[in-house]
């Protein structure tokens, strides 16, 4: 157990915020993590995997633990699924390869979403028409209290949109250690999402595969998302808010540009990025491509608030809340972060 001081955080966070920890380390298993932890307990703890869904505003003055917990386990399968461990360290894309290289579907939707599997149950990742917890089987979680190991099944996670319990009560509570994946052995591909289907048709697919909706939405992702290794961000800072079916049809009537998503539960999704982009700040029409100092919106995708080289946590936030404001007053609807404060 090494317990490092005074280190920089930037090479830890997707948004390249250079924040200081006062003491940082890192763990590779459940027994590190329980030593760090017990012989640590003056410090408030944070626990660090991709850094994707992060967004620091300040030095954190307590220890910073380093998730590194890898491997990925094929535990058993039946006539229909495999269900497949891996560690909360492991690179989600790089783990997403590894299933559709041995033909275990379910996630190709998910392809090079930022960060590490640990964080996809607990923000139940989502994307072109896939939630983290289609697939989802269960998760091993250390209690820091209580310092002991619990499984949570999928109702356990209480599961929500971009939620889950790990967000919102157990927050702070547990460090989930693995995540285990219940994946099909016949796919049952997912491609309706309208930018998805137009861009298997660019790429000419005429047989559906895991690879080519793989390369698809990768494809989209890259010429939409900004790279975190040239350009800071968090992919979405927003959640795409969910609205009464009686505004939308008011809205609908001023902005007949405006698309939603019908729910089960009678809501309607509508997208924050399409919303941020058709209001802006005083002196510009659009949010879209706006900056301020080294803080700004992409130039590709409103959604995505990015940090163009030295922007601090304070000034991301600053600019996060001006947009929030501009929403509210042009739809009445107010947007909520997908991107957790620090």
């Amino acid at each position: 157990m090494q317990i490092q001081e005074n280190i920089s955080l930037k090479p830890y966070n997707t948004f390249g915020i250079d924040a200081k920890a006062r003491y940082f380390g890192t763990f590779k298993d459940r027994d590190e993590l329980e030593e760090f932890i017990t012989h640590n307990p003056q410090f408030n703890t944070l626990i660090l995997g991709g850094g994707s869904n992060i967004l620091l505003s300040k030095d954190f003055d307590g220890l910073v633990l380093k998730n590194e917990m890898k491997g990925i386990t094929e535990l058993h399968e039946d006539n229909e699924n495999v269900y497949v461990r891996a560690g909360a360290g492991e690179n989600w894309h790089r783990f997403v390869m590894y299933c559709i290289e041995r033909s275990w579907a379910g996630i190709e939707n998910l392809s090079l979403i930022p960060g590490n599997v640990g964080a996809s149950p607990m923000q139940n990742i989502g994307a072109y028409g896939v939630e983290l917890e289609d697939v989802f089987f269960d998760l091993e979680a250390f209690n820091i209290n209580e310092k002991k190991v619990i499984t949570f099944t999928r109702s356990d996670c209480e599961f929500g949109y971009r939620e889950s319990i790990f967000k919102g009560k157990y927050k702070d509570r547990f460090v989930i250690l693995n995540v285990t994946y219940k994946l099909q052995k016949k796919p049952r591909f997912k491609t309706r999402y309208g930018s998805l289907e137009q861009e298997l048709q660019k790429m000419g697919v005429k047989e559906l595969t895991l690879k080519a909706v793989s390369d698809a939405v990768i494809n989209i992702r890259m010429s939409r998302l900004p790279d975190p290794s040239k350009i800071g961000n968090a992919g979405s800072f927003f959640k795409n808010p969910l609205i009464p079916n009686s505004q939308f049809k008011e809205l609908k009537e001023k902005f007949p540009d405006l698309a939603g998503h019908s729910l089960l539960n009678g809501e309607i999704k509508v997208a924050a990025g399409w919303l941020i982009e058709k209001c802006g700040p005083q002196d510009s029409v659009s949010w879209k491509g706006f900056r301020k100092g080294d803080a700004g919106c992409h130039a590709n995708q409103a959604l995505v608030l990015v940090n163009y080289g030295n922007a601090s946590g304070k000034e991301i936030i600053e600019l996060s809340e001006e947009i929030v404001k501009s929403v509210y007053n042009t739809f009445g609807i107010w947007l909520e972060r997908e991107v957790n404060i620090i």
